[in-house]
Parts: structure tokens; C-alpha cells; sequence
């Protein structure tokens, strides 16, 4: 019984709340079509579209976190960004279905939710009010009426108020939490995305992933080609104007050679280190050895702050491509802790939830992390981005920083 009792209550409210909306829409319809009469008559206002259309948004904008609290779930919003002119903007309004969406939603919950929103104001008060009527109907003025027939004896009296307050508690507990339901899946329908428009922001998406992946493939290669070029080239360059000398010196000279020979071989030895390290940076070998997990604890004991991990046990491995973001992400989060938070401690979550692979970097640090400054964020966001996955960051000041990272890794 109670639980009925709760979800009559909540429909009543919701239906009765759903009046902030209804009286808004309503009015707003009313006066839509002068507005679209004047736009038509006027084209002078046709610039001032965009502003004109704000009012209906923030009351759509409104109807969808209210529908979406009942529903128990989120409703997005349909609109795309709007560019170019203010007369390009205006056209491209209203040529969107959601503009036209939005006005149909007014004109439905305008009517629809100001009579259902009167009927649960109505059905409480008016239950009371035939409960009631048996005690005083006598004093009634001549003609009061229950369950629309008129009151002219005690028989009447006594039955017909009972069954009009039965009549309004069945409304109450059957019709009205439908009502409520109603009214969230009409706002829901309507204000919702079309599918047209989920496809085009998931095209404008994936265009912003693509560019973000060929920016951040291009800074890779940039890395490389830097490395190369000031490590392992300079080091080969050495090695060969050694043996040059030594060769020249070798009849001469032995020992001076056999310096030089010596000289040579540790440059060799520094550049096959140098290469080592580029080919690491391209794809750690310890990946393959020891896997993801094997791979962060090599870099947590590197580090020289208390690195506490979370690590699966045994979770299947992941694809390489994105193990190897994860890798990184975990390396240059490492980084950042340990040369700009202030850290005393670190701590790093790896677990698979799924199709997702979740990454939590997290120190108790000085916080503050801006990505516009620098300090890899950025690195990490394009890489993330480039695999279709997400970043979250979270680093007010004095409080430490969080980084989140999800990469989708298939089931």
C-alpha cells in the first residue's frame, strides 16, 4: 500500500510541477504564429532568429530534466552549433527539425499538461471535498450536485459522495501516475534527437577524432624523426668521424687508433641504446613480455614518489594499439605527478569494465592541471582521442588532480 500511496504522490507532484511548463508553452503557442507572421511580414527581424528562439529553448531545455529525472534517463540536447551570419544562423533554424519539434512540443504540452496538471491539482481537494458532503449537505445551496447528480435527499447524500471519492481515488491511483508517464515520454519524443541529428553530431565526431588522430600521429612521427635526428644520427655521424681519424692515424699512430676504435665502439653502443629507446617509445617492448599490468609496475617502481596500484589479476588482454595508449597514459601521467604536482603519493587504477578499458591516475598533489598550459594533458586527450575514447580530468586547486581515461577495447 505504501508503495502506491508514494508512486500517487510523486505523479500527482509530477503533474502538478509540469504546470511551470504547460502555462509557458501554452502561452508561448498562442503566440508563435504572430511570431512566425511577423518574421514572414518583417524579414527585417530575420537576423534577430537566433535570440527570438532562446526563450523556447531554455523551457524545452526545462522539460527535459524533468522528463529525464522521471524517466531515469538522460534526454540530450537536439541542437547542432549554429555558424556563419546571423542571417545564415536564422535560416539554419529554421530549416532544423528541432526548432519545429520544440514548437510542436509547446503546442501538445501547452494543452495536454495544463489540463492534466489541473486535474491532479483538482482530484485531492475535490476526494476531501465529497468525503465531507455528508456531513453538511443539508446547508448546501439548493441544486449541489455529486458524481454529477443532484443532492435532494439523505439516500443520495450518503451514497453518491462515497462514490464520487471512490471515482477520484481510482483516478488518482491508476490515471495519474499514466498521466505523468505520459507527459515525460511526450517530452521525450519530441525533444529528444532525431536520428538524423544523433548521426550528424557522431559524423562530426568521429571527423574531430580523425583530425585529432592524424595530429597526434603526426606529432609522433615528429618525435621520432626528432630523436633520431639528434640522437642516434649524431651519435652514428660521431662514431664515423672517429674511425675516419683512426684510420688515418691507424699506420702512424696505433695507440691513438686503437683510442679512437675505442671511442667509436661506445658511441656504437650509445647509439644502439639511443635506438632502444625510440623503438620504446614506439611500442614498449615490455608489452608483449609482461602485458599491461607487468608494464605499469616496471614504471610505478621507476618513479621516485609511492606509486599504491590497482591492477586485474587476470583480465584478458587487451589489443595492442590500446594497450599501448594505456601505456603511455600511464607513463606521462607518472611524469606530470612527479614533475609538476608537488605529490607525495600516487595512485594508479587499470580494470576492465567490459568493452572498456579504465585508467585513474590520481595524486594529492597541488592540483591546478590545465591542459591549455602544457604538461602532456594535451598529449594524452589527442592520443585517448585518436582510439574513440574519453578523458576526464579533475584537478581543483589544493586538492589534487584526477585524470580518467576510458579506451574501448572490444567484449
Amino acid at each position: 500500500m505504501r508503495p502506491t500511496l508514494h508512486h500517487v504522490r510523486d505523479a500527482t507532484v509530477y503533474l502538478i510541477l509540469g504546470l511551470r511548463t504547460a502555462l509557458p508553452a501554452l502561452l508561448g503557442m498562442c503566440l508563435l504564429p504572430y511570431a512566425l507572421f511577423l518574421l514572414v511580414v518583417l524579414v527585417v527581424l530575420l537576423p534577430w532568429l537566433p535570440f527570438l528562439v532562446r526563450p523556447m529553448r531554455a523551457l524545452a531545455n526545462a522539460e527535459r530534466r524533468r522528463a529525464g529525472r522521471a524517466l531515469g534517463r538522460e534526454i540530450p540536447e537536439p541542437y547542432p552549433e549554429l555558424r556563419g551570419t546571423s542571417v545564415e544562423r536564422s535560416v539554419a533554424l529554421l530549416r532544423s527539425a528541432s526548432t519545429w519539434r520544440d514548437a510542436a512540443w509547446m503546442a501538445a504540452h501547452g494543452v495536454t499538461g495544463l489540463t492534466m496538471g489541473a486535474l491532479a491539482i483538482a482530484l485531492v481537494p475535490g476526494t476531501l471535498y465529497a468525503l465531507s458532503m455528508p456531513l453538511w449537505w443539508w446547508a448546501a445551496p439548493e441544486g449541489s450536485v455529486s458524481a454529477f447528480v443532484p443532492l435532494d435527499g439523505w439516500p443520495k447524500a450518503l451514497t453518491l459522495p462515497l462514490a464520487q471519492a471512490g471515482l477520484n481515488t481510482a483516478v488518482l491511483v491508476w490515471f495519474i501516475p499514466r498521466c505523468a508517464h505520459w507527459q515525460a515520454r511526450l517530452a521525450e519524443v519530441l525533444l529528444r534527437p532525431t536520428r538524423r541529428i544523433s548521426l550528424s553530431e557522431r559524423v562530426e565526431q568521429l571527423t574531430e577524432t580523425r583530425a585529432e588522430a592524424l595530429e597526434a600521429h603526426g606529432a609522433e612521427l615528429r618525435r621520432i624523426e626528432r630523436d633520431l635526428h639528434d640522437g642516434t644520427q649524431a651519435q652514428l655521424v660521431a662514431v664515423a668521424l672517429r674511425l675516419g681519424l683512426a684510420d688515418r692515424r691507424f699506420d702512424a699512430d696505433p695507440a691513438a687508433a686503437r683510442t679512437l676504435f675505442l671511442e667509436a665502439r661506445e658511441g656504437v653502443e650509445d647509439a644502439l641504446a639511443q635506438l632502444r629507446s625510440v623503438i620504446r617509445g614506439i611500442y614498449p617492448p615490455i608489452l608483449s613480455d609482461r602485458g599491461l599490468g607487468g608494464a605499469v609496475r616496471a614504471l610505478a617502481a621507476a618513479q621516485p614518489i609511492p606509486v599504491t596500484l590497482d591492477l586485474p589479476d587476470a583480465d584478458p588482454r587487451a589489443p595492442a594499439a590500446v594497450e599501448a595508449a594505456a601505456y603511455f597514459v600511464v607513463a606521462e601521467s607518472l611524469t606530470n605527478i612527479a614533475k609538476h604536482s608537488g605529490a607525495s603519493h600516487a595512485w594508479i587504477s587499470v580494470r576492465r569494465d567490459g568493452p572498456v578499458l579504465r585508467l585513474t591516475a590520481r595524486d594529492d598533489g597541488k592540483g591546478g592541471a590545465d591542459p591549455a598550459r602544457g604538461s602532456g594533458l594535451a598529449g594524452i586527450r589527442r592520443r585517448v582521442a585518436a582510439l574513440d575514447g574519453t578523458t576526464s580530468l579533475d584537478s581543483p586547486d589544493g586538492e589534487g588532480t584526477t585524470l580518467t581515461v576510458e579506451l574501448p577495447c572490444g567484449s
